[in-house]
This record gives C-alpha cells, structure tokens and sequence, in this order.
C-alpha cells in the first residue's frame, strides 16, 4: 500500500509566482477556458495558467482527468500583484462567473473536474474566502453553496492548447480579447 504522504498530487502547492511581490491564488469554477480569460482581463493579474490540482494521480492528462477517476479539478492559477488587485477582487469574480450551488456541474459541462473549490496558499486567503462564501450564501438564501475551500494542492499545467484557449481562438477560431478591462461577452 501507497504512502498517501508521498503521493506528489496530495502535497501541497509549492511553486512560487514569477516575480517578487506577486502571489498566486487558484480557483475551479467549471470549464477553466472561460473562467481562464475572465480573470486575463483583471488589472494586477499578471500571468494565468490552466491545470489540474485536488486530485490523488501524478501528472494527470486532460483524457485521464475527464475520466472522473483522478479527483482533479480544472482550476485556474492567477499570479497577481496584491497592491493592484486584492485577492477579494479575484473573489469576487470566481463567484460572478459560475453557479456555486450546482454539484459537479456547471452548464453542460457535468463531471468532478467542474466542481467549485476556492484553493487558497495561506491563512489569510483562506479566511477572506470563508467569509466571501458566507455573504454569497446569504445571497442565494434558499440555494446551498457546495463551493469546496481547501488548501492548494500540487498544480499540473493542462496541455499546451488549453493554455489562453479562447484568446487564442478556441475550437472556432474566433479569438477573444485578454486586454485589460475588456467587457466583452465570454
């Protein structure tokens, strides 16, 4: 039998941000294409990547993910400058950009890697994320939240083509903007 505690998918996530003063922060809220560039056009952001975290196998694959067998979830991993963009900030879109009642499924997109979770890397982030749950759940008063807030795990970068999917054009070629800002409908 295994050593849970030697499972690198089970530790947690110690990569460090790209640059000094910049911290990461990770979130699930479905599909990670759409939630990816909502949070691109976030002033103070700096980089996203898309990958698998949560989940007990090693270098999962999007095949194996999709499988519903690794516990991954899709996440998106934000480098942000917290002088520019407070972490409530990041918050507060995870929440405007998905159905946190909804178990395992957001839209047509249904499996364990959909799920909600809020992925925190310390105790502050944790905290504002409690109480970020608290008062959306007050919103949606009748609608339970099954959002997981749990201590990152080991981040695995998605393949390349998922990386900045619908910047890049997704499957229609039809490329949407990362600038700043922008409003655009995803």
């Amino acid at each position: 039998m295994s050593n849970h505690n030697s499972n690198p998918a089970s530790q947690p996530d110690l990569d460090q941000p790209d640059a000094p003063g910049l911290k990461l922060a990770q979130f699930g809220a479905g599909c990670f294409w759409g939630v990816e560039l909502a949070f691109q056009r976030v002033e103070g952001v700096v980089k996203t990547e898309v990958g698998y975290s949560q989940g007990h196998i090693p270098d999962p694959t999007y095949k194996l993910v999709c499988t519903g067998t690794t516990n991954h979830s899709e996440v998106v991993r934000i480098h942000y400058d917290p002088n520019l963009c407070p972490y409530t900030n990041l918050l507060s879109l995870f929440w405007s950009r998905h159905d946190p009642t909804t178990l395992n499924r957001q839209g047509g997109d249904v499996g364990t890697q959909y799920r909600s979770g809020i992925y925190y890397y310390d105790g502050d982030q944790e905290k504002l994320a409690r109480e970020s749950m608290e008062i959306k759940q007050n919103e949606t008063k009748n609608h339970k939240i099954v959002t997981e807030i749990l201590p990152a795990k080991k981040f695995y970068r998605a393949e390349e083509y998922h990386q900045q999917y619908l910047e890049k054009g997704g499957g229609r070629g039809c490329k949407q903007s990362a600038n700043k800002g922008c409003n655009d409908p995803i």
